[in-house]
């Protein structure tokens, strides 16, 4: 997988063009996993650093790799720790898909003024329903922390943002997201056939393709807000 949300190149391009970094900026992730965006963000810009913070020891390993491989290594540092720890602000900050780590998207979009210099910019990414569900199950699944997108929009207003951009991911971005997320068990299910465990990572991962389908295929939303402090 690229990155871990559903976002194409020319989405994740975009995205880090509204951020306006500029030379010299420090930018930070918080919840980063392996840090794909971050890598491409301080790549794409002369004289830039970064920092991703998780508390996910793999995905950081990975990131480490990556930077390692691009030749990023000396100006990207990962550090594993509780991003809701996290104290200090810069003026470049990325956030996507992590707003559990705050208890959800309210909660992450005020605590999250506290890492943004005055003047600086934030790229939010969090799940929400574009429309009401229609099918049978996929509130249920996802639970009450996810938020329309106009009450999604409404929590960054009342927060103190300025929503500088909004864009959604479309049903192709979902699409590669989820074929990708599965792909490396689709694979091995194809290489090993006649295992003992094959039944049981087949169920489950024809289990999860059916969920998506069936359920909130079409549903579930992806907004990505640029912020402004």
């Amino acid at each position: 997988m690229r990155w871990n949300t559903p976002l194409s190149e020319d989405h994740a391009d975009l995205l880090l063009a509204r951020m306006n970094i500029a030379p010299g900026d420090h930018i930070l992730d918080l919840g980063c996993g392996w840090g794909a965006l971050l890598l491409r963000a301080v790549a794409g810009v002369p004289d830039t650093n970064g920092t991703g913070v998780d508390h996910d020891n793999w995905a950081l390993e990975r990131g480490r790799n990556l930077a390692r491989q691009r030749g990023l290594s000396e100006r990207i540092v990962f550090l594993e720790m509780d991003i809701s720890m996290w104290r200090g602000s810069t003026r470049r900050v990325l956030c996507i898909g992590a707003s559990h780590g705050w208890g959800g998207s309210a909660r992450a979009l005020q605590d999250l003024r506290r890492a943004i210099s005055p003047g600086g910019r934030l790229l939010f990414g969090d799940g929400c329903w574009e429309h009401p569900p229609r099918k049978p199950g996929a509130a249920a699944m996802f639970g009450n922390e996810v938020l329309n997108l106009d009450e999604l929009v409404e929590q960054a207003i009342r927060a103190g943002w300025r929503v500088l951009h909004l864009s959604t991911a479309d049903q192709r971005e979902w699409d590669d997201f989820e074929s990708t997320w599965r792909e490396g068990r689709q694979e091995w299910l194809l290489s090993h056939p006649d295992l003992k465990d094959t039944s049981l990572v087949r169920n489950k991962v024809d289990g999860q393709l059916r969920d998506y389908v069936g359920i909130y295929r079409g549903e579930l939303g992806f907004a990505y807000l640029v912020l402004g402090a």
